[in-house]
């Protein structure tokens, strides 16, 4: 037991699982050593013209040829170098070459527009960008042009670099999968300068690189302030997938699908460093987009995924899938967190042989820091995000003092161990106001923990409403919400009220063909729930603004409802 007395602290276990001290690109080379022939990387989509099936001798061949072609361009130990992409091959490659010659990937969201991508690339001080064509409409190329007009005077862009006023960190840009365009390097171009570094050198280089040094910076979402680029290591990424997979009992034979963008760490660790660690099959998608995840799961015989709760509801509640088209026998773990997690969602996931395994975390902490246990009970599922991982302490605080909370006692959550990222790049205050000089990473996350270490999730201290002196939990009525047989989806927020200081809102997405009215739903919630957490206001939507990860971005809806309801 490693819960201390009867206050809300866990005290790190190992759980039988020791600390790695690897780094990744020495792992790729012992993945291609020790199973040469395996399966590794796998893109099927003919229906673009992108068909690759590769082992992991293939797998690490390009990815060192990428890595010489990136010595001989220039690219030093600790350069921050940035992808703008979607999960294409070329991002796959990217990743393990920078790691093996230690410079740090910088990720960057698709979704980003000039003045996003601006910020990132001045505040990261990014030497290179490496960038698609455009994604979804939004044109990558000609966003460059506006930020950097003087690309178009370099006319060898291999030997000269560009030197922007606006952007003076930035030499190159480099183009995946986009035709030739001026004073941009393709990627094939690239590769071609590979020729003139020996292995030698790499392998000199490679050695350089230590467990402890940073591997990417991943730009928080910026819900509130600017982004800041959370720098995580090689250490944090190997034990990241060390504790996850380990307590999912996966093996080696894991077919992974995932649609998870890999600027996100459910993408660049769940995805691309799992399946290295793993020594499994990569099978990502280039997108999320439902039809082809059930497909890829069908075709490829998927054994696990990695999806966030709005992915699977798009995929469970997807009229191909309704209709029995895909047969998916094979899969058997659903990987599921980062928020959550509504209890009929997991019902549906078991109806087709799967079963979830419920993870908490935060790009901060590498990911996850909780997950459930593989012999949990449903119910244990259904009310808690798990355990603390392997060799991580936890403890739930009183925000405003704190002091620790009592068993069952909702308060901050606070984490410390071996999975808490370095801080934040070139940001002091920022990463002390959440990094206490003791080690423990505030998560701004609202949590209960019970006698037995499991911790369960009640929001945000930000998103918890705080109605006539009551403390609201939006995930409670959400949960309930979703219980009615006429709603798909819900979304719980907070809007100011002159009296009671907050109110209660709901917006919510119903099933194809329902028609209850606020009426309706209000009497089911007075039947089911506490009278003070009875939505006040009730509103029928089709859709939520989303993250490009898939979060419902919650400050947008109180936003945008208080406007509509005219509250200050």
């Amino acid at each position: 037991m490693a819960i201390k007395s009867d206050l809300s602290i866990w005290e790190a276990e190992s759980f039988g699982v020791e600390l790695l001290n690897s780094s990744i690109g020495d792992t790729l080379d012992q993945r291609a050593a020790e199973t040469p022939d395996k399966e590794a990387l796998v893109y099927n989509y003919p229906e673009i013209g992108l068909v690759l099936r590769m082992n992991y001798a293939q797998y690490q061949q390009e990815s060192n040829r990428l890595a010489r072609a990136l010595i001989g361009l220039g690219v030093n130990k600790g350069d921050h170098i940035a992808v703008w992409a979607p999960n294409y091959p070329e991002w796959v490659f990217l990743s393990m070459a920078l790691a093996k010659i230690g410079a740090v990937l910088v990720t960057v969201n698709t979704a980003y527009r000039a003045s996003e991508l601006e910020y990132v690339l001045r505040q990261g001080r990014i030497r290179m960008l490496f960038t698609a064509g455009e994604h979804r409409g939004n044109s990558y190329i000609n966003t460059i042009y506006d930020l950097v007009p003087e690309l178009a005077e370099v006319g060898e862009p291999m030997r000269s670099r560009v030197r922007s006023g606006k952007l003076p960190c930035l030499e190159r840009v480099i183009s995946i999968r986009h035709s030739e365009s001026s004073g941009i390097i393709q990627y094939d171009q690239l590769l071609e300068g590979a020729e003139r570094i020996t292995d030698d050198v790499l392998a000199r280089r490679q050695a350089s690189v230590g467990p402890g040094d940073v591997i990417q910076m991943q730009y928080t979402s910026g819900t509130t302030g600017f982004p800041k680029g959370v720098m995580l290591t090689h250490a944090n990424f190997m034990n990241q997938a060390h504790v996850c997979c380990s307590r999912s009992n996966l093996t080696p034979d894991e077919r992974l699908v995932t649609a998870m963008p890999f600027f996100h760490v459910a993408g660049s660790i769940g995805g691309i460093v799992f399946s290295l660690y793993l020594g499994c099959t990569l099978i990502p998608l280039i997108s999320f987009d439902a039809a082809k995840l059930l497909e890829l799961f069908a075709i490829e015989k998927a054994t696990m995924s990695f999806n966030v709760p709005t992915m699977l509801i798009a995929m469970l509640g997807h009229p191909r899938f309704q209709a029995g088209e895909f047969e998916l026998s094979s899969l058997r773990n659903m990987i599921t967190g980062a928020t959550p997690v509504p209890v009929v969602l997991m019902e549906q996931v078991r109806t087709i042989g799967a079963e979830c395994s419920i993870v908490y975390g935060m790009t901060e902490l590498s990911g996850a820091v909780t997950q459930s246990m593989a012999h949990d009970t449903f119910e244990t599922k259904s009310t808690t995000v798990g355990l603390p991982l392997p060799h991580m302490d936890l403890k739930i605080v009183n925000p405003a003092s704190g002091d620790l909370a009592e068993i069952g006692q909702s308060g901050e959550l606070l984490a410390r161990g071996p999975l808490v990222m370095k801080g934040y790049y070139d940001m002091p205050e920022k990463t002390a106001e959440v990094l206490d000089s003791e080690g423990w990473l505030h998560s701004g996350d609202l949590a209960t923990m019970d006698a037995h270490g499991y911790v369960n999730i009640v929001g945000r201290v930000k998103d918890m409403i705080i109605r006539g002196g009551e403390n609201i939990y939006p995930a409670e009525i959400e949960e309930f919400l979703m219980r009615h047989p006429s709603i798909v989806e819900a979304q719980v927020v907070g809007v100011p009220d002159a009296f009671m200081g907050e109110e209660v809102a709901a917006l919510v997405r119903l099933k194809a063909g329902a028609e209850p009215d606020e009426d309706e739903l209000r009497a089911y919630c007075r039947a089911g729930i506490s009278r003070h957490k009875v939505p006040k206001y009730i509103r029928f939507v089709n859709s939520y603004p989303l993250t490009s990860s898939g979060k419902v971005k919650k400050f947008e809806l109180k936003q945008q409802l208080s406007k509509e309801l005219n509250l200050t």
